[in-house]
């Protein structure tokens, strides 16, 4: 089965007192690559959002954005900076003693950024709040999925158009492949008249010689077999239920091979042009695949 590893997918989890919330983007890549932006105080989730997103999807780039909102947990509190408190002490001390200052410490200068007064945020109970989240994910992963799926239908039907087409021309390579002998023998004839401009009578027996010589240089017969069983075994990994991105970009490789092979050894013009076409198809089948688990 073929899926994109293009796709967007949100959702929400609540209960009497929380509510969680994620967005999740996936992108093409290499191999599986997480990003995950968890609220502060929550990091602790982090290795089990991975293990449930690794156990769902096998490739691709994901950004995993979450929200947590808790209304059972208590309001932060707030603690004193004591040492900080002594000195802005001492230093009042020495105002006053030295200068005569009297002015009373305002609220904001206690509260300030670096003030004497700060917050103290509660510690997170993330195995009380795990199965929500877990909750969410798996929804939002599900959501993923359908819609990676249904992306990865319509790669599919134009993967499997273009494969028809290279096994129609594959069939046309095989059937005008097949009459090279007698065509080299007429070039071969063409040439040496050329060359000695009728002066010379030709041995029709070395002509066949020669002939069949460059006829078994050009064989493509393995070319085309293995070819065809390449194309047969990319049909069957669209179809198998496994991730098939990197095994199919291995078999274009594989492909793409072949056909430069018969490129190199068939002296037929029309046959070039063929595989000239069919170099093309596999260009565009690289460019689809790209985006394939």
């Amino acid at each position: 089965m073929i899926k994109s590893m293009t796709a967007y997918a949100s959702a929400e989890s609540s209960t009497n007192e929380l509510t969680v919330s994620t967005e999740i983007r996936s992108y093409n890549s290499r191999y599986l690559d997480v990003a995950l932006r968890v609220p502060s105080g929550y990091i602790a989730l982090e290795e089990k959002l991975k293990e449930l997103i690794s156990g769902q999807v096998m490739r691709g780039r994901l950004e995993v954005k979450i929200q947590i909102k808790n209304d059972s947990e208590e309001t932060n509190g707030f603690e004193i900076d004591r040492l900080k408190a002594q000195s802005f002490h001492s230093v009042l001390d020495q105002l006053r003693a030295e200068f005569g200052v009297k002015s009373e410490i305002s609220l904001e200068l206690l509260l300030s950024p670096g003030g004497i007064i700060k917050p103290v945020e509660a510690a997170k109970d993330t195995d009380a709040i795990w199965p929500a989240v877990k909750d969410c994910i798996s929804q939002a992963l599900d959501q993923l999925d359908v819609m990676r799926k249904r992306e990865g239908d319509f790669i599919a039907r134009d993967l499997f158009a273009r494969l028809e087409r290279i096994e129609r021309r594959l069939d046309q390579i095989k059937s005008k492949s097949s009459g090279l002998l007698a065509l080299y023998q007429q070039q071969l004839k063409e040439r040496v008249l050329l060359l000695t401009q009728n002066m010379v009578d030709i041995d029709a027996g070395r002509i066949a010689q020669e002939a069949a010589i460059l006829a078994d240089r050009s064989d493509i017969s393995e070319e085309i077999v293995r070819a065809a069983s390449h194309l047969m075994q990319f049909r069957h990994l669209m179809q198998s239920d496994e991730p098939a991105g990197r095994k199919l970009n291995f078999l274009l490789q594989e492909l793409h091979r072949e056909f430069n092979t018969m490129g190199s050894k068939v002296g037929s013009a029309e046959v070039s042009h063929i595989i000239i076409d069919v170099k093309s198809e596999l260009e565009k089948i690289r460019e689809q695949i790209q985006n394939v688990e």
